[in-house]
């Protein structure tokens, strides 16, 4: 990527040379045209929210940044980027969605997430640290901006108006207003669940921001809850998002030890209010990191898994692929992988190939369960 502040190399986490996807994209590389072009000033306190793999603080290093994501992949890239760039250690600030955010912003620049729940979340918390002299310019592909996009910014914070697009990305300029009243933040949310789902029926269900279906159960979780496996010792609720599954399985189960894991830091959090909630007994752990990265070999017995079929707006199976190979590395001989998704996605083609067999546990229109079992 080609900038004003140099010329960088950056890529993915978990790097692979098989990957076409770029580190950076023409949302990125149009905020840093714009900054260098308009002689924006980059002195006091800046804030980049949701910068997906540090293009923007790789580049912006020199002016010592605070980086604020809620992907633990995304934290990782960024590491590696700084740190391939030449950029000293402690330059940027790495923060996350859960930490407490800086008490004065001066500059905040913002690549617009997939979630408006998550936008909401971080503008409301970010914005008692915002000034009237505070510079705001969020940045994303034209697809990735809409109304409601712009309506979240005027509404948090002040007045908002958008660029001309260029090559697909647009910008968008907000004028603090330090007057404006400001809503409540409605997150975390929390809800009951229905009946007739297992274990955690009626039970509460906490969600913080950008968690996949936050505000109701979605149907696959549903469809898989009631056929989950039960006497199993250690089990992975991997990419557990709200932690439904797993708790469910530790209500079923009060001697199961649970390991929750997601790469979103507002998953986790959520899974462990959820587990909280219910006053759960037992033994849970919750982990934020990349699959199963750091899980012994040979430790687990179950491993339960809805994974997901998009990066950002790509589709593709290859976290499915990472999250099924990390799997059968962590279960130990006769362990069992249980996945949960969409029809059409052919998992059960993917679970042969790794683990040389694929039962299918149960089916209706939309999703299938499917069990791969450890040999050997």
């Amino acid at each position: 990527m080609t900038t004003a502040w140099g010329e960088f190399e950056l890529s993915r986490f978990p790097e692979d040379p098989r990957d076409r996807l770029r580190a950076w994209d023409a949302s990125d590389a149009y905020l840093l045209r714009y900054l260098d072009r308009e002689r924006v000033g980059l002195s006091g306190t800046v804030v980049v929210l949701g910068d997906r793999w540090g293009a923007l603080v790789t580049a912006l290093a020199e002016h010592r940044p605070a980086q604020i994501t809620d992907s633990y992949l995304s934290q990782e890239a960024t590491r590696a980027n700084l740190a391939r760039a030449g950029v000293e250690p402690g330059a940027v600030q790495l923060l996350t969605t859960q930490d407490p955010p800086p008490e004065r912003v001066d500059v905040l620049l913002v690549r617009v997430p997939k979630s408006l729940a998550l936008l909401e979340d971080q503008l409301l918390r970010l914005a008692p640290a915002v000034h009237a002299g505070t510079v705001v310019i969020g940045t994303g592909m034209v697809k990735e901006i809409h109304t409601s996009t712009l309506q979240l910014f005027e509404r948090i914070l002040g007045p908002t108006r958008t660029s001309l697009a260029e090559q697909k990305a647009r910008l968008i300029h907000c004028a603090p207003d330090p007057e404006l009243e400001r809503p409540a933040n409605p997150w975390p949310y929390s809800y009951a669940l229905p009946d007739g789902i297992g274990a955690v029926s009626g039970r509460t269900v906490v969600n913080h921001a950008g968690v996949f279906c936050a505000d109701r159960l979605d149907i696959g979780t549903r469809f898989f809850l009631a056929h989950l496996p039960g006497g199993r010792r250690r089990i992975v609720d991997l990419g557990c998002g709200n932690g439904v599954v797993g708790t469910a399985v530790a209500l079923a189960d009060p001697t199961a030890e649970v390991l929750f894991v997601d790469e979103s830091f507002q998953a986790v959090a959520s899974a462990e209010a959820t587990y909280k909630a219910n006053g759960v007994p037992g033994h849970a752990e919750f982990r934020v990191g990349d699959g199963l990265a750091g899980v012994a070999d040979g430790s687990v017995d179950v491993v339960l898994n809805n994974p997901p079929f998009h990066s950002h707006q790509a589709t593709t199976d290859a976290t499915a692929w990472r999250m099924f190979a990390g799997a059968k590395r962590a279960l130990r001989p006769g362990g069992e992988l249980w996945v949960v998704g969409n029809r059409h996605l052919g998992y059960h083609v993917t679970l042969r190939r790794l683990f040389g067999n694929s039962r299918l546990v149960a089916s209706d229109p939309k999703f299938v369960v499917l069990k791969a079992v450890k040999r050997g």
